[in-house]
């Protein structure tokens, strides 16, 4: 059997390498920059890999009534809806890159053993979804969290490409025409002209 004849194993592998994605934005820049809101909502790169820690916690540990040991308080605080609003979405001052990136790595490994237990239709509850939450089976929750975290790397890749002009998919997939900073300012530029006749 092929890896693509396993459903199971192609939704781990697609979970896996959109995880790669997310900790790659992070490569090579400063405290600073991975921290720095880049959007008007406060978007930045290391508070979307603390919410994707969360999400990763929370669909693979606690819906499937496996919950990760040692977890930071504001993770208690999201579950139960008493941390402050988009809390879970950037890092204090306290809470270093290498907590927020072993977090995600120690949520992402949890994970991964909890998916090779179960079977694709074993069930799980999402308290947060609807009132009262959801039961559903693991073959959701994994594609949920595919769906997410290819979302959130997406977010990621306009912010990192606004802290320094880093762009493309993984090292070694840059997923972009392969032109020079001339090619692509003439490429802009022309996509400026052109919505500007729609003024």
């Amino acid at each position: 059997m092929t890896m693509y004849e396993d459903p199971k194993a192609v939704l781990v592998r697609y979970l896996a390498r959109a995880r790669e994605a997310v900790l790659w934005k992070l490569d090579g820049l400063s405290e600073h920059d991975v921290r720095r809101p880049l959007t008007p909502t406060g978007t930045n790169l290391l508070g979307v890999v603390k919410h994707l820690a969360a999400m990763e916690a929370g669909y693979f540990g606690d819906c499937l009534g496996r919950p990760l040991p040692d977890l930071p308080d504001w993770y208690a605080a999201l579950m139960d809806d008493t941390l402050e609003d988009n809390g879970d979405m950037w890092a204090t001052a306290d809470e270093s890159r290498e907590s927020i990136l072993g977090l995600y790595g120690r949520a992402s490994a949890h994970a991964d053993e909890v998916l090779a237990d179960l079977d694709l239709d074993a069930t799980g509850t999402v308290s947060w979804w609807g009132e009262g939450g959801e039961t559903v089976p693991v073959h959701v929750l994994l594609v949920h969290m595919i769906a997410e975290t290819n979302r959130h790397a997406g977010q990621m890749d306009i912010v990192r490409e606004l802290v320094d002009g880093a762009t493309g998919m993984r090292a070694e997939a840059p997923n972009l025409p392969q032109q020079d900073e001339e090619w692509w300012a003439a490429h802009r530029q022309r996509l400026q002209e052109t919505a500007d006749r729609f003024r």
